[in-house]
């Protein structure tokens, strides 16, 4: 699956937004990578994830993975493809009391070797706060794999990320508008303001 290939499944599922959006970071973006509308096609999601599921393969060659985490609630589905694609079980965290932390009886092995998984890393937040819950747990992160990746490569993993798609979509400080963004009501669809 290529670039072009990608993009497509994205056009298709109407999930390539314009307007303005306040991303999970708190950054501000005239565009947005709705995940969640190119997942909700079943067939779509196991495709993609498929693609992803063999990159992250050929780069990490015979590195064994153990597990699959995800943060909720925008990694949850695709966690799940991604553990079925991989092989192995996948868990996600939610937030309680503010911090990502383990519920539903999951748990994480001391020591066991984790994909951690995402929709899209931009600037690495939730996935920060992600490796913490698993390293609470032993858990030792590998890698990480999403669909998409607009991070610039400004994330900061000290493991690769792979990505099915790497966009570089301009991102603004909420005091640093360009002023025909600043002229649209902003708009969060994502879920980082969700209350648990």
């Amino acid at each position: 699956m290529n670039h072009d290939d990608i993009l497509n499944e994205f056009a298709a599922a109407k999930a390539i937004l314009k307007g303005h959006f306040i991303l999970s970071s708190g950054l501000h973006s005239d565009t947005y990578l709705q995940c969640a509308r190119v997942l909700m096609d079943a067939k779509r999601g196991e495709r993609l994830c498929k693609a992803l599921a063999d990159k992250v393969r050929a780069q990490l060659g015979d590195s064994k993975i153990d597990m699959v985490v995800a943060p909720a609630m925008g990694g949850v589905v695709v966690g799940y493809e991604m553990s079925r694609q991989m092989g192995v079980e996948g868990v996600f965290c939610e937030r309680a009391d503010g911090q990502f932390v383990l519920r539903r009886g999951f748990d994480i092995e001391d020591g066991a070797k984790i994909l951690l998984v995402e929709d899209v890393v931009t600037t690495g937040k939730s996935s920060h706060e992600t490796i913490k819950c698993i390293e609470s747990f032993g858990g030792v992160v590998v890698a990480e794999a999403c669909l998409v990746d607009r991070s610039g490569g400004h994330a900061g993993f000290n493991f690769p990320l792979i990505s099915l798609l790497e966009v570089e979509v301009a991102t603004y400080e909420p005091s640093k508008l360009p002023p025909e963004l600043a002229q649209i009501p902003a708009i969060k669809p994502g879920s980082r303001w969700l209350k648990a």
